[in-house]
């Protein structure tokens, strides 16, 4: 395909279809998925929420494919994956389970992350909630779905986006070994099939909400199981 958009409103220009703004290593490793058809009525439908739906839309637009701008394809070591953004005005800013620096209180489920990471290392819990200095040290921060409709969860669910996240994953395993994917809940689990486990670390265990984390979540030490296998792989640890 070789057609271009016909209009220039402010979130075209990142997500037009075939002529995606994403970081170049992702968007020639990922071309072929754009070019396919369900993308294109993917992006036709999420262009017409940001128009219709002004300001109720998360991440901003520009802020769709912020997890593969902030990790390209090179430096991916971890991959966490969540479900889809936050629904919560200011929340929400492209990086899965990340909020803006300004908000407080935590969202739960990352509340309930950083209890882990105090459990697992004995760290104390951050000044805020961006999560900006794990994807710049290689974890790639992706949500299976990567927009949402203001206070209204999953409602961009089932449109496309996790065909197209479930590719990511395929792509990126068959371009990358020794990386570590950590998957919770049973969605995230679910992507599992698509990664090679006798050349990956994957870990998997319940999602770290609160209606679920004290059934695995809490106890797993993801984080240091991470870093153990980094380092025994020659690689750096994550400063979590």
């Amino acid at each position: 395909m070789s057609k271009k958009c016909s209009k220039t409103i402010k979130t075209e220009k990142y997500i037009c279809s075939m002529e995606v703004k994403i970081e170049e290593s992702w968007k020639s490793l990922l071309q072929s998925e754009f070019d396919k058809p369900y993308f294109e009525e993917l992006i036709s439908f999420v262009k017409t929420e940001y128009t219709e739906q002004k300001g109720a839309i998360f991440p901003k637009a520009n802020q769709i494919f912020r997890a593969f701008d902030e990790c390209p394809v090179d430096q991916v070591k971890v991959v966490i994956l969540g479900q889809d953004p936050y629904p919560t005005k200011g929340h929400a800013h492209g990086l899965c389970f990340s909020v803006e620096k300004e908000v407080k209180p935590f969202p739960k489920s990352l509340l309930n992350i950083f209890k882990e990471i105090e459990s697992d290392l004995g760290q104390q819990f951050p000044e805020n909630g961006s999560l900006e200095h794990w994807a710049s040290q290689g974890v790639l921060l992706l949500n299976s779905v990567l927009t949402v409709r203001e206070g209204s969860a999953a409602s961009h669910s089932n449109r496309g986006w996790e065909q197209f996240t479930d590719a990511v994953i395929t792509l990126l395993s068959s371009q990358k070994d020794e990386v570590v994917y950590l998957l919770w809940g049973s969605k995230a689990i679910d992507k599992a099939k698509n990664v090679d486990p006798n050349k990956n670390l994957i870990l998997t265990s319940v999602h770290p909400s609160p209606l679920s984390a004290y059934r695995g979540f809490f106890g797993c030490k993801h984080f240091s199981k991470t870093n153990d296998y980094l380092i025994e792989k020659g690689k750096s640890k994550i400063q979590w």
